[in-house]
């Protein structure tokens, strides 16, 4: 849709069903695929690939530099995938030389507030509720839900299908299909409830709470907790996920939830 009182660079690259609202700015080097609505007052700058049937609500910044000293200036990009909504004033830098890009997947809900710093990798069908604040180079896993003004620390690894509770302070690895709360920030249950609504049956949703078990619940250091279900459970998809998950946490996966007595 041709926007008279919109500026788009005439070396942009956008689909002709493409919907722009009045003072959207759109700089060179875009690119934005069918179907995608630019809600007004939308800056889009140089380096952002934008999927189809997008929706860009007013005040959103996306690709912007990154808020980052070693930032040179590279050609970096942000990638957000088909049917994602990003709501209003949500801000969303692109790479650095770290990864050369951030990347927002398909069927994700970025609600109003939200920022999204340099060179993560956020997945397929996330939900980052208000004003949630996003650090470097984070990894947020499929199906995770993050509640409003939590702050994710930077190089912080979030699993699939996990959920934190709002106003959490996200300061350590936190491990796929389970729910995080309290602070310091804990274990707090499985995802149940989600996981269910994805189709997990109760078995399956059981063998994941007996892996928890141990890891969690069992008062053991997490290498003799992974020794000990490698050892006594048998393998599947979910146990391998969260066995490499804790194996590969380079920051420590949150700790157990232990009430004082």
């Amino acid at each position: 849709m041709n926007q008279p009182l919109a500026y788009v660079h005439p070396e942009a690259k956008i689909a002709r069903n493409v919907v722009i609202e009045p003072f959207v700015t759109i700089a060179k080097n875009v690119v934005i695929k069918e179907g995608t609505w630019i809600g007004s007052n939308v800056s889009i700058m140089e380096g952002a690939r934008i999927g189809k049937n997008c929706r860009i609500f007013p005040g959103a910044v996306i690709s912007a530099i990154p808020q980052d000293l070693k930032f040179e200036g590279e050609d970096t990009t942000v990638e957000i995938g088909d049917n994602t909504t990003i709501r209003e004033a949500v801000t969303i830098n692109r790479g650095t030389t770290a990864k050369g890009k951030t990347v927002i997947g398909k069927n994700s809900l970025l609600m109003a507030y939200v920022h999204v710093a340099h060179d993560c990798i956020i997945g397929n069908n996330v939900i980052l509720v208000n004003s949630v604040q996003v650090a470097g180079e984070v990894i947020i896993g499929d199906w995770a839900i993050i509640g409003g003004m939590s702050a994710i620390h930077q190089f912080v690894n979030i699993g699939t299908h996990a959920m934190i509770s709002g106003g959490s302070l996200v300061r350590k690895d936190v491990p796929p299909f389970i729910k995080a709360a309290r602070e310091p920030l804990s274990y707090a249950g499985i995802n149940s409830i989600g996981l269910r609504r994805r189709g997990y049956s109760n078995e399956k949703i059981n063998e994941i709470q007996e892996v928890y078990r141990h890891i969690f619940l069992n008062k053991v250091n997490n290498n003799q907790a992974i020794e000990r279900i490698e050892a006594e459970m048998p393998a599947t998809n979910e146990r391998d996920e969260i066995v490499l998950f804790a194996k590969n946490s380079k920051r420590g996966i949150i700790r157990g939830y232990f009430p004082e007595k």
